[in-house]
């Protein structure tokens, strides 16, 4: 079971509870072990293995550069949300040969989206996008980065350490195991260890702090019968208190994402009311008993990294900084800096240059910040109910008037 971080001052509701996952295969064993681990010469050390992390591992494996993959938790695990892949996180599967991967695991196509604020709704189509379970994805993203000669140690915990200053050449990383702890080094090191991660910040070079009154994230996978909540539609409820996001997952249970307001979560007691009372103000069904499921929570979502890079390293996904999504964004950024980041990472471990650090800022905000900043826009339209209530109104009456805005978010559209 993952480790799962309580924002401060959160309810104490708000804990780790193992939830039944149809989709959990038998859990993926280590390639090695931490005492082989420390006598290899590592090209690259990949830091947390959710999508960012598996997919610039397998890039860097497949570009003959020896990775090793390192996460804190067992896998298959389960993630509080992400299970919404959109066109952009499609295309980028397709791009790197894994573009049968969801197909595969029965991804459920998603073709709607039901947007709800203030007691307004409108459905939009979407141009493209699936749905499926992290518990299957994420593992599936491991497996290919092994079959594609990359070394992967899971329940394993990382830590960097400031440079020798008498070989330049190397990162160091202390892995912390269940019963050792061993001192790796690495041409290159690629921090992908999340919201909650700290590998930069514990060695002193970065950290991603929270944007005042960023939200919190909390989510739930749940059995729901309610015919309301139908495969193939997204569905966003907004209110004051934050928003509910529920998508049906490849084996027919809902997942239910939600970003919070930590003042209201802590007003309600706990997550599950919270996800409850805004779905009732929209007037949609409240899944059987989803205040009281055992939720899952993260720390405050919206953060700005004060750097991206540094001597021999690299920070990639929510551990680079993160905007609240809109539908399924999250991974596609993740997606999409794992595949960016691993040409320069590949030429990194075979000889480093200081200008890497700078050119991996620059692409990592072309690739993906430009992007946020539409995220960003939406999500302070939608803070605003009399301003979200009007826009509904309009798109209700204009669809169309929203598709330029839906097809950019949603990434590319081959053909």
């Amino acid at each position: 079971m993952p480790t799962i971080s309580t924002p401060p001052g959160a309810s104490p509701s708000l804990r780790p509870v193992r939830q039944p996952d149809a989709s959990a295969a038998v859990t993926l064993p280590p390639t090695l072990t931490l005492s082989s681990a420390s006598k290899q010469a590592w090209g690259a050390v990949v830091v947390g293995a959710g999508p960012a992390g598996s997919l610039a591992a397998r890039e860097l494996a497949r570009r003959g550069v020896r990775v090793l993959l390192v996460d804190r938790a067992a896998f298959p695990r389960g993630k509080v949300c992400g299970c919404c892949l959109n066109g952009r996180a499609l295309a980028t599967l397709r791009a790197v040969g894994l573009g049968e991967l969801p197909v595969r695991r029965g991804a459920v196509p998603l073709r709607t989206v039901r947007m709800g604020a203030y007691g307004k709704s409108v459905e939009l189509r979407l141009p493209q996008g699936m749905a499926l379970s992290r518990v299957a994805f994420d593992a599936d993203l491991v497996t290919a980065a092994v079959e594609s000669g990359a070394d992967f140690l899971p329940r394993t915990r990382a830590a960097l350490v400031e440079t020798d200053r008498a070989d330049g050449e190397r990162r160091s990383v202390v892995l912390h195991g269940s019963a050792a702890e061993v001192r790796v080094a690495a041409r290159v090191v690629l921090a992908a260890d999340g919201l909650g991660g700290n590998l930069l910040a514990r060695a002193g070079l970065s950290e991603a702090p929270p944007i005042p009154g960023a939200r919190i994230g909390a989510g739930v996978v749940l059995e729901a019968p309610e015919a309301f909540y139908r495969p193939g539609t997204v569905y966003l409820a907004y209110a004051r208190a934050g928003y509910v996001g529920l998508v049906r997952l490849e084996d027919g249970r809902l997942d239910v994402a939600t970003a919070l307001d930590a003042d209201a979560v802590r007003a309600a007691g706990g997550p599950g009311p919270t996800a409850a009372g805004v779905l009732a103000e929209m007037g949609w069904p409240i899944p059987p008993r989803l205040p009281e499921q055992g939720w899952r929570g993260t720390a405050a979502l919206t953060r700005r990294a004060a750097h991206l890079a540094a001597h021999r390293v690299f920070a990639l996904g929510d551990a680079a900084g993160y905007v609240e999504p809109f539908t399924g964004e999250g991974m596609a950024w993740a997606l999409a800096a794992g595949a960016v980041v691993a040409p320069l990472a590949a030429c990194a471990a075979e000889r480093w240059r200081p200008e890497m650090a700078q050119r991996w800022a620059a692409t990592y905000r072309r690739v993906v910040g430009r992007r946020q900043y539409v995220c960003r826009a939406v999500t302070a339209v939608l803070r605003r109910p009399a301003l979200a209530r009007a826009l509904l109104q309009v798109v209700a009456r204009a669809p169309f008037l929203a598709a330029p805005v839906v097809r950019y978010v949603n990434g590319p559209r081959e053909g």
